[in-house]
């Protein structure tokens, strides 16, 4: 989307990339465009200026950021606002929803901020109260989310990702707590040993430390379950996801409701169990045998999924995508190491680097590799899996959740994970 068509003014477009300005588009000016040359623009605008343009400042934005966690809890929030009656729009990895009903395929996490502000638009015209985004770290660094007034700003966690961009972990960390430097309500992971928020608007949340909202009890058995205080306020939950790590987003989301509506907790409680999870974020493919599949593709992701099943026998196949972070490689071994009875290292989206050298840096913080297979062809490396399944075992992929491509080169091949392992699957069953 280039351009955008605007109400009421004596132009009918605006755009935030020069080559598209003309007699009847403005130009609107960004951090990330305003040094570009913009001398054949002959009207601008500044993005203060676009709220007033579009009448948008009804609706009350939530702004979900972490390196694991953003996806299923922001979808969670939009789920239970969703059921509780209200009117809500969801802009994420996913794509973009408004009440139930999906209006784009996702592109990217944090779309330029034009196109957030279309779609804050679209909610609006929709009669959305309520906008949910995934904020991710190159959004925040690049200002692809200035001007925007967050009623309720959440944090998931901090974990290393992304270090190809932001080079060092004390940046990554650095640019994830500026989002929580201003004043505005935030809701934060108080057992993230990295967070660093202004306390003024604060409230936390936790499984370990004092909080706000603090979970006095869980279990892991059939689904996952709860029990979440909030001042005198004590209720319990269902869900029917799996993983340890879900226990912290069910109970970000639920938070996070409360705040916004000051629902009871019992009524927000309900609408947890009728969420199902996100596809490709611990999705089961088949509960005989269990396979899942999950989007994990960092250490602490990957150790977040493994740990969940630590009591199961887990034969794991994963890679690491290529041009990004190569020092988390060997980590994502080492964890798989410390987890899997048998891992299986294949190629995720190699990109433009070699696969077998991938998988040799991800081999470097492996030192037993008598429970360790190379097998570059990721089909191929699925039906090892289930070829060596058996028992109780449990099959995880790990990396690339509900892509339906790998990356090869500059070229997306079509390739499902989930559909992959169906097939292979109904393959051993004749």
């Amino acid at each position: 989307m280039r351009k955008l068509a605007v109400p009421n003014r004596d132009y009918k477009y605006i755009t935030d990339d020069s080559r598209f300005c003309d007699s009847e588009t403005a130009f609107l000016l960004t951090s990330q465009n305003r040094d570009f040359d913009s001398s054949n623009c002959s009207q601008k605008i500044e993005l203060n200026d676009i709220k007033e343009l579009f009448g948008i400042n009804s609706i009350k934005i939530i702004g979900v950021t972490g390196t694991n966690g953003k996806t299923t809890t922001s979808s969670l929030i939009y789920s239970i606002l969703l059921d509780l009656g209200y009117g809500v729009a969801l802009q994420g990895s996913r794509g973009f929803y408004i009440n139930d009903s999906k209006v784009e395929e996702h592109t990217h996490t944090t779309p330029p901020i034009l196109d957030t502000y279309r779609h804050i638009y679209q909610a609006v015209a929709d009669g959305c109260e309520y906008f949910v985004m995934e904020v991710s770290s190159h959004a925040i660094a690049q200002k692809r989310v200035e001007t925007l007034d967050f009623a309720l700003k959440i944090h998931t966690n901090i974990t290393g990702d992304h270090l190809d961009y932001h080079k060092t972990m004390k940046e990554y960390i650095d640019v994830k707590n500026s989002f929580f430097a201003d004043e505005s309500m935030k809701l934060l992971n108080k057992d993230d040993k990295y967070i660093d928020f202004n306390y003024k608007n604060a409230y936390t949340y936790s499984l370990e430390s004092g909080s706000s909202f603090k979970m006095l009890a869980y279990s892991m058995t059939d689904g996952l379950s709860g029990m979440v205080q909030f001042f005198q306020e004590v209720e319990d939950f269902h869900s029917n996801m799996y993983g340890f790590f879900n226990l912290y987003n069910i109970l970000a989301a639920v938070s996070a409701v409360k705040l916004l509506t000051n629902k009871s907790l019992r009524e927000i409680s309900d609408e947890v169990e009728n969420f199902y999870g996100v596809a490709g974020r611990m999705e089961v493919v088949s509960e005989e045998p269990l396979v899942i599949v999950d989007f994990a593709h960092t250490p602490d992701g990957m150790e977040q999924v493994l740990n969940s099943l630590r009591e199961k026998d887990v034969i794991v196949v994963f890679g690491a995508g290529g041009d990004r972070d190569k020092s988390k490689r060997p980590k994502m071994g080492a964890v798989a190491k410390k987890y899997a009875k048998h891992t299986i290292i294949t190629s995720d989206n190699p990109r433009s680097e070699d696969p077998e050298e991938i998988a040799k840096e991800i081999l470097e913080g492996m030192k037993d590799e008598e429970s360790v297979e190379v097998i570059l062809n990721r089909k191929e490396a699925i039906a090892r899996a289930i070829e060596l399944q058996s028992g109780e075992d449990v099959i995880l992929i790990l990396g690339k959740g509900d892509e339906e491509y790998q990356i090869i080169y500059d070229k997306k091949f079509p390739f499902d994970d989930r559909q992959v392992a169906k097939e292979l699957l109904e393959q051993r069953e004749r």
